[in-house]
């Protein structure tokens, strides 16, 4: 669907001070001991959708200790095209991948292809990274057009590699997990991050990781990007994001391993090796990233939040991605109302935990006559009628991808299998460090 785009400026939050090079996130237990009795998918009740008394089959398969693949139709007869969106009598098809970290002996982790810029299949990641199943993860720009399209629009974590920052936007929900317990967490992030030179102590705040910054109107032409007087983006890069930064006006600043300055020009655009790093400006920023930070070394901050603000540091195992609209919260249907395509049927992905602490990652068929997809208040009934106390809409519409060992189990709307940004993976090994 990636209907999203990332906001040409985000409510940066520019609280309390981060510690240097540290990666802060709270990561609460998907476990409440409050909460209600444990609902299994596969043994659930028939789905909320259509009329009552439509036929409904399931049929579950094992394909590895603690990790069950369920597929749940509802509704027999095909429905007419014209009556895709307000059909009552379906069909929907459903797949549900449920993951009980206690049992199982691997453990789910996000992953993007061989850069973070680039799109890959579904089917091609999990193929890739030796995965026995895994779903299509976050938001990403999508646009063909566009030189970068697999760049989330919003939170991507990566074996503990935050790549991609949160952003302001308030739909914005993330599903992050930690390889080393196996919980999960569904919540909206906040980020900060910042420049500060050792020596002087100036300091310079961050907008962006990995994400192109904008160039404002006028200012691309002209011969020293230092006189620029309109607002422009401060942007870290890191290798992973594709085989050179961003090419334009601006200035660039290349850092190695220790954070110290090894190259600077009055341009953007350059190849990044092994530990290498770079810093991006543009507009009035130019100027004054240049006098904090042109010489010397620096120290990076970057500092990852949730909802409550609290923060512990980060590790290798803690994996995430981002969605739009949470679906339920404590046992609760959330999602807000709207109207327009997005909140219509569509096909959809759905990521979740169970009070007993599965994880359940699932798909909704959409826009054929075969499986009519679902609109926001329909797939947040699915998620409940799942069981998943803690549920977010992840990328849907042409995204929607499931995959078990590179094969696709699901059928995507569209003629093809569209490439996507990044993917929730489930590898059958333990998590090592």
């Amino acid at each position: 669907m990636t209907a999203f785009r990332r906001p040409i400026r985000p409510q940066v939050i520019r609280g309390a001070a981060a510690t240097a090079a540290a990666l802060t996130l709270f990561l609460a237990p998907a476990v409440h001991a409050s909460a209600a009795p444990s609902r299994t998918p596969s043994v659930q009740a028939t789905l909320p959708l259509g009329d009552a008394g439509l036929t409904e089959t399931r049929s579950t398969q094992t394909l590895a200790r603690g990790v069950t693949l369920t597929t749940i139709v509802r509704g027999t007869e095909p429905a007419p095209p014209d009556q895709i969106n307000t059909t009552t009598k379906g069909p929907w098809v459903v797949n549900v991948l449920t993951i009980d970290p206690g049992a199982a002996g691997g453990h789910l982790t996000a992953v993007h292809g061989p850069d973070l810029a680039r799109t890959e299949r579904t089917t091609d990641l999990v193929r890739q990274s030796g995965a026995l199943a895994g779903v299509n993860g976050s938001f990403f720009t999508f646009t063909a057009s566009q030189q970068y399209p697999g760049d989330p629009v919003g939170l991507g974590l990566y074996g503990g590699k935050l790549l991609s920052e949160p952003t302001a936007d308030p739909a914005e929900t993330s599903f992050v997990v930690d390889a080393r317990t196996g919980k999960a967490l569904v919540g909206r992030f906040s980020w900060t991050g910042g420049v500060r030179n050792r020596q002087s102590g100036a300091t310079v705040p961050l907008e962006y990781l990995n994400h192109p910054p904008v160039v404002p109107a006028g200012c691309a032409q002209l011969p020293d990007p230092t006189t620029c007087t309109a607002t422009g983006d401060v942007v870290r890069f890191t290798p992973e994001f594709a085989a050179t930064t961003p090419s334009g006006a601006g200035v660039e600043m290349v850092l190695d391993q220790r954070g110290c300055v090894v190259r600077t020009a009055r341009t953007r655009g350059t190849a990044l090796t092994a530990g290498q790093t770079s810093l991006q400006a543009t507009g009035r920023e130019t100027a004054t990233l240049l006098k904090a930070a042109g010489t010397g070394c620096v120290n990076i901050t970057s500092t990852l939040r949730d909802e409550k603000g609290a923060t512990v540091p980060v590790h290798s195992g803690l994996s995430g991605v981002n969605g739009r609209y949470r679906l339920t919260a404590g046992g609760e249907i959330v999602v807000p109302p709207g109207t327009g395509s997005f909140f219509d049927r569509n096909p959809r992905t759905i990521a979740g935990t169970t009070v007993d602490g599965k994880i359940v990652l699932g798909t909704v068929d959409g826009r054929m006559t075969t499986s009519v997809g679902t609109t926001m208040n329909e797939t947040a009934a699915v998620a409940d009628a799942l069981g998943m106390r803690d549920a977010v809409n992840l990328d849907g519409g042409g995204s929607t991808t499931l995959s078990v060992r590179g094969e696709l189990v699901n059928r995507p709307s569209g003629t093809t299998e569209r490439p996507v940004g990044d993917a929730l993976v489930f590898l059958e090994t333990p998590y090592r460090r």
